[in-house]
């Protein structure tokens, strides 16, 4: 199913989700990164891990597209830059717990996990914290949350810091703009596409409004801190894949990330940047098949 479906969990959250492929498939779930939502995940991406036999879930993580936005107050961009999270913040652990509540909702005991970005920390944490959920485990341009490492270029954390978009055309023209900054020479950007994407996700995170969730957002990841303990922990077959050219996440937390995994496989992609750009789609499919299939081997 391609259209909206909704899951109710005990917490009082709603989970917006779509489900594709067989459901007698190899269940795997996407998990979508900052301020992001379903929509995020490129249909070629979705088209490609379709054809490799699974049942593909993704969803809208708290305060994002159509699930569940939180009440409260939002970090203001002072608090944010500090990295002081408001006292009472959610935190990843809660996001994973979405994401177990939504496997659970299904019926699906074990799925091969794949986030991206915060995404990726979300993953981890489920990994970490529900052993028994994760079947493998793919991160992509992720981190660990310790300050050393993964952190976003000046100059990308200059253009994060403008006042939230009010309109939709404004919106687009910042997404493309981003894209600029944050992307690659070797593997650009389809502007049809990101244009027309960046329309829909402004309608479904609710226009100006989704600004307040993606500030919530960073304050979960600010409050959950350095995950490297939590990481050593993870038993499921890993793979961290990163770009060597990353403004948004400094290449340093996908080695970190692979570091702190017992086990995982790193790949640095020379060239990639923040972005799941056309060109990298087939290569980002094939990888996280391997990873997969490295479960039945177990």
């Amino acid at each position: 199913m391609t259209e909206d479906v909704y899951c109710d969990l005990p917490t009082g959250i709603r989970v917006c989700y779509r489900e594709e492929g067989e459901p007698q498939g190899v269940p795997l779930l996407l998990v979508a990164g900052l301020g992001l939502d379903l929509t995020a995940w490129p249909r070629a991406m979705l088209d490609g891990l379709l054809e490799q036999g699974f049942r593909v879930v993704r969803f809208d993580n708290r305060d994002t597209g159509h699930s569940t936005r939180v009440d409260a107050a939002p970090p203001g961009l002072l608090r944010q830059l500090v990295a002081r999270p408001p006292r009472g913040a959610y935190r990843l652990e809660d996001m994973a717990d979405d994401a177990d509540g939504l496997l659970e909702h299904l019926g699906i005991a074990r799925a091969h996990v794949v986030g991206m970005s915060m995404g990726g920390m979300i993953g981890q944490t489920l990994a970490a914290t529900h052993p028994g959920r994760v079947a493998t485990l793919t991160s992509i341009f992720s981190t660990t949350g310790e300050r050393r490492v993964g952190q976003p270029a000046r100059s990308t954390l200059l253009r994060m810091a403008k006042r939230p978009a009010r309109t939709v055309e404004q919106w687009t023209g910042r997404h493309l703009s981003m894209l600029d900054h944050i992307g690659s020479r070797a593997y650009p950007y389809d502007e049809a596409i990101e244009r027309a994407w960046a329309a829909e996700v402004w309608e479904r995170g609710g226009g100006p409004a989704r600004a307040a969730g993606v500030a919530r957002q960073i304050g979960a990841i600010q409050a959950s801190g350095d995950r490297t303990a939590a990481l050593r922990a993870i038993t499921a077959p890993t793979l961290v894949i990163h770009g060597d050219v990353d403004r948004m996440v400094h290449p340093s937390g996908g080695r970190a990330t692979a570091t702190a995994i017992p086990g995982a496989r790193h790949v640095e992609i020379a060239g990639m940047s923040h972005h799941l750009a056309p060109e990298l789609i087939k290569r980002l499919v094939d990888l996280i098949a391997e990873t997969a299939e490295l479960d039945r081997t177990r």
